[in-house]
């Protein structure tokens, strides 16, 4: 292990420093764990990828979040606002970072959408930006994390909704992504 890996890890902060903002933005992905209140409900965890996140602050971190077959993370943020974002090495040092904090939905309705849009290539299929105000970073050993090798991006997801285009999307929202499966709230 590098020397670098050993400074940072096992480590719980307030915030991200430089060195985790650097090691964030090598990453390929990401993965956000969301769980509504209620004991019976099903919690959430969604693989996520791209150039699809931007750290604003230390404590802030933005996603772009896409149409897509669920809706989870979104009915969780609205109903309690908890979230975490779990990066991990899978080249490299071995690490492992999460972000503990309260999450947003920034729709288009928001005031904040267009300037973070700003922030992100453009892409058809862009449903909402979820932010998370971190008040706990953690990092741990990925010790036990294979390697595996980045090929690339697909872009099955692009295709699919530049081929519905805009009104066609609001409408799959509307039909697929108004409630989570356990019922909350989902797309309004």
């Amino acid at each position: 292990m590098d020397s670098a890996a050993k400074d940072i890890m096992g480590k719980i902060a307030a915030e991200l420093d430089q060195e985790m903002v650097d090691w964030i933005g090598r990453q390929k992905i990401f993965f956000v764990a969301s769980a509504p209140l209620a004991e019976s409900g099903h919690i959430n965890l969604s693989p996520k990828g791209g150039d699809t996140l931007r750290v604003l602050s230390p404590n802030v971190v933005v996603y772009q979040d896409f149409t897509g077959s669920g809706i989870e993370t979104m009915a969780h943020i609205r109903e309690n606002g908890r979230l975490v974002i779990m990066f991990c090495a899978f080249e490299g040092a071995p690490q492992i970072i999460r972000l503990y904090g309260q999450g947003e939905v920034v729709t288009p309705k928001h005031k904040d959408f267009a300037d973070l849009a700003q922030l992100f290539p453009q892409k058809a299929g862009v449903r909402s930006y979820i932010r998370l105000k971190a008040d706990r970073v953690t990092s741990s050993c990925g010790f036990g994390v294979p390697f595996y090798s980045y090929v690339g991006e697909r872009d099955v997801l692009d295709k699919w909704c530049v081929q519905k285009g805009p009104e066609a999307l609001e409408e799959y929202r509307q039909m697929k992504n108004r409630q989570s499966i356990d019922g909350l709230p989902g797309w309004e």
